[in-house]
């Protein structure tokens, strides 16, 4: 077979998501030559959900976050079959950002030392201070709502637009949270409260997931993207990387992948940058077999796929009959927050913690189909539901454990015969401990709220939306497969910029400090490997 060899760059980013993204936008300012590869296409605010009649059957299809639905061309199939929970993700430029909440919660600083404070896990390399102007950056690009004062977090620089308003339903379980005298605040979101860089203000239409042809809602093909490609950034949607090569001194060449056309072509380059998630990142390490990498790129010390990490989630949610307005409108799931219980409590018998998320209702397919029998009782069933359903979601500290990981399946492939991901996942007694508190502090709170009925579940199986864990940062290559600037142990001009690289989960969303983490990557490649520039 022939291959076609593009013309070498100094930096190849391998995945165009909430990581990726930042990367090529921060080298190409510093004038390295970049080209981001993507495996899945452009995605035109035409085609939203939201932009359709039906999109709330659209969510169920070919919009689903799980790629064992929706079935796409750009998809490659998860075998969760092993998995307590299931892989949820979005392949197209912008990744999972297309496809999110955009609830950006930033790490606390306990949750880089929970080896020290805890006795679990292990400590990362970095702290949240290396952190914390990187955070910073990110939300000036992205856009942050919120509002200072939050006393569960450290003090931080002012956001770039006030909060989004918490609504009368917010304020509802604002006050049950006062009444137990428990900590809440308002969340910090990539969702615009006024006019952005050019993007309008949200209009509170409620289904923020399926993304926002407004704009109002940031996704990384909307904020990122744009500004690398005036900076030069060459962006190729519709590209399936299967392999990342190596030279016999073990150092990346490049990556060779498929074009939108099913023909195979070679990019060479001086430095390989993956960001290709949790799952998807293993998998091409896995795969990209060599003389000098045998059992996989950068997996001398055996932990490619290890240590798989997602955040464990219940939840409660209660009826009203008495509220001021339907739960439907405004956004789904950027209300309030509280972290009563998410540091370390010794008169707990769990380590960590967990975030309490609020959530609305939904629109009536949604809530027809999502948990409402089907009979004689179903219509009554609806009207009790619809429009008057508050939930306390609950995000649980998922700590690592070497038997939950990602494997290569040495059956199921995707549609140009690349091995697809096994997932062998099981939920930790720590978290199982942990989520049954959580469910119970909830229930709690809904019945200050007033609700007339609370159901609730002690463990969400369909949301394994952070994929966390699978190649981490640490000092010992024997112990993790990159250094604290996600460079790899075992090669020096490759690095990982996604979720893969955690140490540890937190408590919270981990979209900015996976962004946050990549824009620091591309600041020591920027100041520190000059060689790199061609």
């Amino acid at each position: 077979m022939s291959v076609n060899v593009r013309e070498p760059v100094d930096v190849l980013v391998i995945g165009s998501g909430a990581s990726g993204a930042a990367v090529t936008w921060s080298l190409s300012e510093a004038g390295f030559s970049v080209a981001c590869l993507e495996q899945g296409p452009w995605v035109p605010p035409s085609s939203y959900p939201t932009s359709s009649a039906d999109w709330q059957f659209l969510q169920q299809t070919k919009w689903h976050y799980s790629p064992n639905v929706r079935k796409l061309p750009a998809d490659y199939p998860v075998n969760d079959d092993t998995s307590q929970i299931k892989v949820v993700m979005f392949n197209a430029v912008g990744g999972s950002t297309i496809h999110w909440t955009a609830h950006v919660p930033r790490f606390h600083p306990s949750d880089f030392r929970v080896k020290t404070l805890d006795g679990v896990a292990e400590d990362w390399p970095i702290s949240y201070f290396d952190l914390e102007p990187y955070y910073d950056l990110n939300d000036e690009m992205m856009g942050c709502s919120g509002i200072n004062g939050d006393p569960a977090n450290p003090p931080r620089s002012p956001r770039q637009m006030p909060p989004i308003p918490i609504g009368p339903d917010g304020e509802r379980i604002a006050r049950a949270f006062d009444e137990l005298g428990w900590h809440w605040w308002p969340s910090d979101v990539h969702v615009n409260s006024t006019n952005y860089k050019g993007r309008k203000a949200c209009n509170y239409c409620g289904p923020i997931g399926q993304n926002c042809d407004r704009g109002a809602r940031a996704s990384s093909d909307i904020t990122y993207i744009p500004e690398a490609i005036k900076l030069g950034a060459k962006v190729r949607p519709n590209s399936t990387i299967f392999e990342i090569t190596a030279g016999d001194d073990g150092r990346a060449t490049g990556a060779n992948y498929y074009n939108a056309n099913g023909e195979q072509e070679f990019q060479p380059a001086n430095a390989v940058v993956v960001g290709c998630n949790g799952i998807g990142t293993p998998r091409m390490l896995l795969h990209s077999t060599s003389n000098s990498h045998p059992q996989g790129l950068l997996n001398s010390s055996g932990l490619v796929g290890k240590n798989l990490m997602f955040h464990v989630y219940a939840g409660a949610s209660g009826f009203f009959n008495d509220l001021d307005a339907p739960t439907y409108r405004g956004p789904l799931a950027c209300i309030i927050m509280s972290q009563e219980f998410y540091e370390t409590d010794p008169s707990r018998d769990f380590k960590r913690g967990y975030t309490f998320q609020m959530g609305r209702g939904q629109g009536p397919a949604p809530t027809a189909t999502g948990g409402v029998s089907w009979g004689k009782n179903h219509h009554a069933e609806f009207a009790e539901r619809f429009g008057k359903n508050l939930g306390l979601g609950v995000i649980g500290d998922d700590l690592p454990e070497e038997i939950n990981r990602v494997e290569l399946d040495k059956k199921l492939t995707d549609r140009h015969g690349i091995p697809a991901p096994k997932i062998i996942y099981r939920v930790g007694d720590n978290s199982k401990r942990l989520l049954a508190h959580g469910v119970n502090s909830a229930r709690t709170v809904l019945e200050s709220a007033g609700a007339s009925r609370i159901i609730s579940s002690q463990l969400n199986t369909n949301t394994g939306w952070h994929l966390m864990g699978t190649a981490r940062m640490g000092e010992d290559p024997a112990r993790s497969v990159v250094n604290q600037y996600g460079q790899g142990h075992d090669a020096d001009n490759v690095f990982i910029v996604d979720g893969s690289v955690f140490v540890t989960g937190a408590a919270v969303n981990p979209t900015p400090t996976i962004q946050a983490l990549a824009l620091r990557t591309a600041d020591y490649i920027r100041h520190e490997r000059s060689d790199l520039k061609s």
